[in-house]
Formats: C-alpha cells, structure tokens, sequence
C-alpha cells in the first residue's frame, strides 16, 4: 500500500471537547455534537432540505439533559428547511456571523436537477471557540453525490438509478394543476425524442438510398435531361427492354462509341476513377473530421450501452460525416453495406435531440435506454422490418433491455418504418431494393440442401472472423497506419479492377442481392442471365463471385470509413445459395422422375433458387454475427410470407452450431475484444473457478488517500504522479480501515471548480467528518466520494464477482476484511480475466505475475488509450460537437 498525505506542516487542530454540562451542547440554538450524527436514507435524501439542528434534535440527546426531554423524542418526520444539501467547503463559523460565499447558495433539489454541480461553498472565519457551534450538519455531505465521467470510462448504473428514483419522487411530490403538467411534461420527453429520432432516421436513411443510387450510376453515365438523377429515375416509366435515350453512358459522351473495346476501356477508366474518388473522400472526411464516423458502429455501440463512455461517438459531426461518408463508400462499390451504419445515425439522433431535455441529458442510464430503442429504428430502415429492428436491438446490442424499452422500440421503429415508406425513395413501394415475393412454396426434399446451407453458413461465418480479424491485426502493426487514406484508395482500386468485369460483382450489392432474390418469372427484369437454363458456368462464376467478395468485404471491413457488415454476408450468401438452388433446379428438370421429386408438380416449376438465395443470405448472416431470431424475422418481412420462416429457421440454426464450434463470438465480440473495450457481456461462459484474492490488485499495489492529511496541492500532485482512475479512501495507513473510493473523475473536477473559486493550494481537503476545528478553509470531498462502495470478502469466488459486475454494472468492487480493506478489482480487470484465455498470457500468467508488464494495465489506470482532452462540459456522448 502506497500511502498519501500531504506534506508541510499545518494549523493545530482542536479537539472536540464535549463535556457534560457544557453550555453549547445544551444551547437549543446550536447544533448536535459531530460525534452523533446521523445517517439520512435515500427518502430523507430526496429533497435536500433537512435543517442540522433540527437532524440533531431529532435523534440524539446532549450530554447534561434531563430525562424529560429524552421522553418527548418521537420518530416522526422531520421538520425540513430550505438549506441546501451539500456545501464544498465545510466550515466552522460562530453563530451570528455570516460570511460571504464564493458560489451562490443552491436551491433545493428540483425534480429536474441532475445532482452533478457544484454547492455551496462556505469560508471560515477567526475565533470559533467550539465545533458544537457549527452550522454544519456533518453528515449533510452525504446522499446520492455526484459523478463526473471521463472519457473512456464506465458510469455508475447504481448512482444513476438513485439520481433517478430522488428525482422522480420529488416530481411526483408535487400537487395541483401545476404538478400535473410538469408530470405530464416529463413522460412525454422520452416519447417526443423517440418519435423525432424515428422520423430523422427515416428521412435520413431515405436521403442516403437516393444519392447512394445517384452516385453509383455516376461511374457508369448521367441522365442528360437532369443530371442529379440516377438511371431508375432519368428512365422512369419505360419498359426494361426499352432503349433509355436520356441515360449518356460515359462512352458515349466522349463519343467512343465505334470500337467496342475502345467504349469498353473508357467505361472501366471511369468506374476506376469514380471508385477512387468516393472511396478517397469517405476516408479523408472520417479521417479529418470524424474519427468515430468510421466502421460500422455498432461495437461502440454495444460497449456504450453496457455503461462505458466514449465521447463524441453520437456528436454532430459524427452524425454529419457518417451520413456523408455512407454515401461515398456505398457508392464507390467497396463491399460494404449501410446497414450497421444506419443503426449509429439512428443513435446519434437520438443522443443530439435528448440534449434538448435537461432530465434525459443529465443520466446517463435513461440517456441508454433511449439509445437501445433508438437503435431499432436504424435496423427497421435498413431493413423495412420494423419488429426485426426490435428483436435485433434485444438479441445484439442492448445491455439492459425492460419491458418499457421493448414498447419505446417498437414505437420507434415503427415510426421509422412509417417515415421511409412516405418517403418511397425507389418509387417502387419497397422499404428496401430487395424486397421481394415469392408465389411458390418449397418441399421436403430441399430440406437438405437448406440443411447444407445452413452449414456453409457457419464456416463461412467462422473463416470471415479469422480472416478480418487476422488482417485488422497485420495492420495495426504495418505502415498502412499512419496513413489510412493511402489504404482505402489501394482496396479501392483492387477492388474496381475486379467488380467491372465480373458480372455479380458489377452492380451495387444491394441491387446484386435484389437480383438474386428474385423469382423467375416472363416479368424479371434479368440483366444478370440468372433464369437462362441450361449454362453450367452460372453455378461457377456464382461460387467465383462469392469467394471474391469474401476475401474483399474481410479487407474493407476495418478501413478508416464508414463500413457495415451485414448486406456483404447476405449477398456472399445469397451468392452461393442461388447456385446451390440452381444446381437442385438442373437437376429436377433433367432427372423428375425419380422417387425425390415425386412431390414436385408436372406443370409448376417445382424448384425456386431464389428461395434458396435467401436461405443462403440468412445463414451467412447468421454464421457472422452469431444472431438468430432477429435474422428469421427480418427475413420473414423481407419476404413477406410466412411459408418460408421454418427453412430459415433450419438454416439458421446450424449456422450458429457450426460457427459456435469455431469460436462463441461473432464478428462485433470480435471487435470488441480487439478494441480492448471493457465490455462484459451476459454470456455463459465458464468462470475460472478461483478465489477473487488470486486476482484482485491487492492493498500493497494500490495507491490509497487518506481520510485526512491531504491538502489541494498534495492530491493534485497524486493526479499527475498516478494514472489510476480511482483510489480507494483509508482512516490511515497503518490500519486501512475502509473509508470511501474516489474516482479519478470526481476528484480531479472537484479540485479544478475549487481552483476556478479561488481556493489556495494549502486548503485542507477531508473524507470525513473533522474530528477537530480546522483553523481556516478546508475542502470537503464527501459529496464526490462513494461512500457505500459494493465491498465483499477477499475469499469471495471470482464467479460471483463476475456475476455482480455483470448483472448491477459496477465499475468496481472493493474487499475488505472486519473492515480493513485487502485489495480492489475493477470492470476492466474482470474483463481481461474472463478473456484470458485468449489473451497471451492466460490465467496462469496474470495469476503468476507474468503478464503484467505485458499487459501494462496497472489495473486501475487508462489502458485503453491516453486520456482524451477533457470538454468544459460533462456530457458524454456527444460533448465537444
């Protein structure tokens, strides 16, 4: 245990002296003696408003008092006055004399206050002769507290729900017409946010369909008579087979149009060209302008809405150039999707309209139950599936999920869902490109086959993972790092060169996956040759197409863009799906007679590949992301039949039993664990059947403050020696009686408002009550201390420990033993343990000491990145846009 106490020598303090008899303690006026006070519960907390002497007269005799008066203590509530709950500095001031205050007196806790500013601060003034006189309550320091969040950094899910539950109590206490509006007024903000949030994601993922498909075209032609339409649009109301005379292709404009090659050469040129420059701009503008507005999102997500903080993940301008940016890299033909992007947007909407209300922005728990039904609705437009964006919010991202946030998701959802079909962006009454209808059903003997493509989902799930993962790892160590841009442009221009001449990889996958889906039939538009009959190679270059993309979308996931996962599976799938189905199709029609088809009918077109198109798409997806039911109902909306949901079902469930057999996480745990965030997912993973002492950072390792000794200078000066992110709070060094824990937050933002009102360096700072007068101003810090800190005994199994940081999302547990602390375990260490199998060292080597230099954790210190610059305000999420 490292001790830390101020140095240079300070004032004398005086003991307290009660004595019987004595004159103060038996003063009406003064208040209880500092050794006999009193604890309020979190109700007595609610309002802030309990007078000290009347706490004291409450619930303690005085010393020298008659028997009479003992007899008159009743236990009724008592009497409050409109003092305020917390004072920074703690003083002793003679009666009679008031003193000029440095910050104005607070008023009294107001249902929308949120708990996190500073109070009232107090000088003290020469000549106080007795602590007795105190206005001071000693325990009005105590209650909820406050908390501050640092970048990278878990919130206190307890804290906030008790912030929360204060809040509404005081609300609800309120009577009359006017309690009744501001009631009426505070359950409406989370429906007013939710319904915004949904119409902002729908107008937005419709803005994004449009010049997505506008700039796509662009590398092909323009329209002539309007050159920001795209193809659909410059040829609406033709045929298929009709020639499009307002479409110039780029050939054609620079009037190569003799030599086929010569107009073959010019189209590729442009393709190339335009590819490049989408995917050169998407990446400079994240790199430039927002570095968040990268990938897909939906990682941070998950991690921020298990409790960890991430500043300007969902600010303006990560909502400005995921937007942007989406646009370019969809359209420059890079094999990605917007899919899981659209989930960030939908979030970062809902994060800037919930700074427009004081109650939402100000806790951080209600800010994330807003954001897990938020992000429904970015899956419903990407989708047109409202209750599959629930089920997905449910199944992969939410940490907490209630009951009432299933019923806000589904509100949001819905009114996405709404949004986007009044704003048809495909003038085809589609939600998305492949939407489709299938007028067929199946038979039992192609359950095999869904069977198999239920396996091939699974190992390519398994080998995308290792594949991604494996090059996410080669570049963090290669020079690519430093220069981000140089990369994409590189993947951007392999990737030109072989979308242009292939034929499944030429068109936009949304409009390839569009294609695949699609029943044959004398009315499909079949640019692709899908329903000719009798051509081997389609099956082939299918199979071809599916293996190209794969290795290209595992390499352009990772770039510095904004990149989604989820329509390259389903296109890979759907990819290898449709040449299975058409290999069964050959095969019925040129063998019908045997004893397997005798269910098929003679003059119906027994077989349907793109039923096993979508089957195959599921698989995929469901091999990647390890997600089941949220996949067979975004299927199920897609297709719009309920005929088909079992086959997907089939499919999707072995798809997640093989890719389970390689490993448990799919492609955003992956993620996760390569980012190192401190996200601890309710999984059933065993825990490692130890004691927590065998892990837990013990007292001799820890950095510990005491509850006196300390002045501002003496913990500024802890603050810039010690990296650590709290410090557990001691009576003293020799004994370690357990006392509080501060955070590193807390402290330091308390030092820094104490520096902004003038305090000196040498200001005393206390933990606890004084047990002596202190002679001048000194600082007290019980208001941005845990206090009540979860404290097991050191013997305690490390599976319950992982149980608690699980289920209450705690960011630390301190043990003690009769008191006296033995040691601390924080939310990242829990982390590194449960993944230490798959980390270099192991359990062994954290048990052993091996991996610590390795590691460089110090446990309790930043270790993800070097701490963010911090933002004058305290938001979270969206603080420094």
């Amino acid at each position: 245990m490292t001790p830390s106490s101020s140095g240079g020598s300070r004032a004398p303090h005086r003991l307290l002296n009660f004595e019987p008899g004595n004159s103060s303690s038996s003063s009406p006026s003064s208040s209880p003696p500092l050794g006999n006070h009193h604890q309020p519960t979190v109700e007595e907390e609610s309002d802030g408003l309990d007078s000290p002497s009347t706490r004291g007269r409450g619930h303690s005799v005085p010393l020298g008092e008659s028997v009479d008066r003992a007899d008159r203590i009743t236990f009724k509530r008592r009497q409050r006055a409109s003092s305020s709950r917390y004072s920074l500095f703690s003083v002793g001031t003679p009666l009679g004399i008031t003193t000029p205050s440095l910050l104005p007196p607070e008023p009294a806790y107001s249902p929308y206050s949120s708990g996190t500013n500073l109070d009232q601060l107090h000088r003290s003034e020469q000549g106080q002769k007795d602590p007795a006189q105190s206005t001071l309550d000693p325990w009005s320091s105590e209650g909820p507290g406050r908390r501050v969040y640092d970048d990278l950094t878990a919130i206190d899910w307890i804290f906030e729900y008790t912030k929360e539950r204060i809040r509404t109590r005081a609300l609800f206490r309120r009577k009359r017409i006017l309690g009744h509006i501001a009631q009426l007024w505070d359950s409406s903000q989370v429906w007013i946010v939710l319904i915004g949030t949904g119409i902002a994601a729908g107008l937005l993922a419709a803005g994004i369909d449009i010049v997505t498909n506008w700039l796509g075209d662009l590398k092909h032609g323009y329209c002539d008579s309007n050159f920001y339409l795209s193809r659909e649009f410059c040829c609406l109301g033709l045929e298929p087979s009709d020639k499009c005379v307002s479409w110039i292709p780029w050939s054609q404009a620079l009037r190569v149009t003799g030599s086929k090659a010569g107009s073959y050469i010019i189209e590729y040129l442009f393709y190339i060209i335009f590819s490049i420059a989408f995917a050169a701009t998407a990446s400079l503008l994240v790199t430039r302008y927002a570095a968040y507005a990268r990938h897909s999102g939906i990682p941070e997500i998950k991690t921020v809405l298990g409790g960890f903080v991430i500043r300007r993940f969902m600010g303006t301008w990560t909502l400005v150039i995921k937007s942007l940016g989406l646009c370019l890299a969809v359209a420059s033909g890079l094999w990605l999707g917007k899919e899981g992007p659209l989930v960030h947007v939908a979030c970062c909407c809902a994060n800037l309209l919930m700074k427009l209300f004081y109650a939402l922005r100000k806790n951080e728990a209600r800010k994330r139950e807003v954001l897990s039904a938020a992000s429904a609705a970015g899956i419903s437009v990407a989708f047109g599936s409202p209750i599959g964006g629930v089920l997905f919010s449910l199944e992969q991202l939410s940490y907490y999920f209630p009951d009432k946030t299933m019923w806000q998701s589904f509100v949001c959802a819905m009114v996405a869902a709404v949004t986007l079909q009044f704003m048809n962006p495909f003038r085809t009454g589609k939600l998305v490109l492949y939407q489709v209808k299938y007028t067929r059903g199946w038979h039992d003997f192609e359950m095999v086959p869904f069977a198999i493509l239920g396996v091939l989902g699974g190992l390519y799930g398994a080998f995308f993972i290792k594949l991604n993962m494996s090059i996410a790892s080669w570049r963090k160590e290669s020079k690519f790092k430093k220069y981000p841009v140089t990369e994409v442009v590189i993947v951007a221009v392999i990737t030109a060169i072989i979308n242009f001449p292939t034929t499944f990889m030429n068109p936009q996958s949304s409009e390839l996956v569009a294609n695949l889906f699609q029943e044959c039939s004398p009315k499909t538009d079949d640019f692709l040759n899908l329903c000719s009959h009798g051509k081997a190679a389609g099956p082939i270059l299918l199979l071809l197409s599916a293996l190209l993309v794969m290795l290209l979308a595992s390499t352009t996931f990772g770039l510095q863009i904004p990149a989604g996962i989820i329509l390259p599976s389903m296109a890979i799938g759907a990819l290898y799906g449709r040449a299975m189905g058409m290999v069964v199709q050959a095969w019925q029609r040129n063998h019908p007679r045997i004893w397997i088809f005798t269910s098929c009918d003679p003059d119906i077109e027994c077989v349907t590949p793109g039923v096993f198109a979508i089957i195959g798409a599921a698989s995929a997806l469901g091999g990647v992301t390890r997600m089941t039911v949220s996949i067979v109902v975004i299927m199920f909306e897609l297709t719009g039949a309920l005929t088909y949901v079992l086959p997907i079902m089939i499919a999707v469930m072995i798809s997640k039993w093989v890719g389970d057999a390689f490993g448990k996480r799919g492609i955003y745990e992956s993620w996760i664990q390569f980012k190192e965030y401190p996200f601890l997912d309710n999984r059933d993973d065993p825990v490692p059947d130890i004691p927590v002492r065998e892990v837990m950072t013990r007292i001799e390792d820890l950095v510990v403050i005491t509850e006196v000794g300390h002045t501002i200078d003496s913990l500024e000066g802890i603050l810039a020696s010690q990296p650590y992110k709290g410090f557990p709070v001691v009576s003293d060094t020799r004994q370690a009686g357990l006392v509080g824990y501060i955070s590193r937050s807390e402290l330091r933002f308390a030092l820094d408002q104490a520096r902004t009102r003038s305090a000196s360096g040498d200001t005393e700072c206390v933990f606890t009550a004084p047990r002596s007068v202190i002679e001048g101003d000194y600082l007290d810090l019980r208001p941005w201390m845990d206090q009540t800190p979860i404290t097991l005994s050191p013997k305690s199994s490390l599976m319950l420990v992982a149980n608690l940081f699980q289920k209450l999302g705690l960011r630390y547990v301190l043990f003690a033993t009769h008191g006296l602390l033995q040691g601390v375990l924080t939310k990242k260490d829990v982390y590194f343990v449960l993944n230490a199998e798959e980390n270099a060292a192991g359990v062994a080597g954290r048990l052993s000491g091996i991996g610590e230099a390795r590691e460089g954790r110090r446990l309790l210190g930043g270790d993800l990145e070097s701490e963010a610059d911090e933002d004058d305000e305290v938001g979270l999420l969206g603080g420094g846009e």
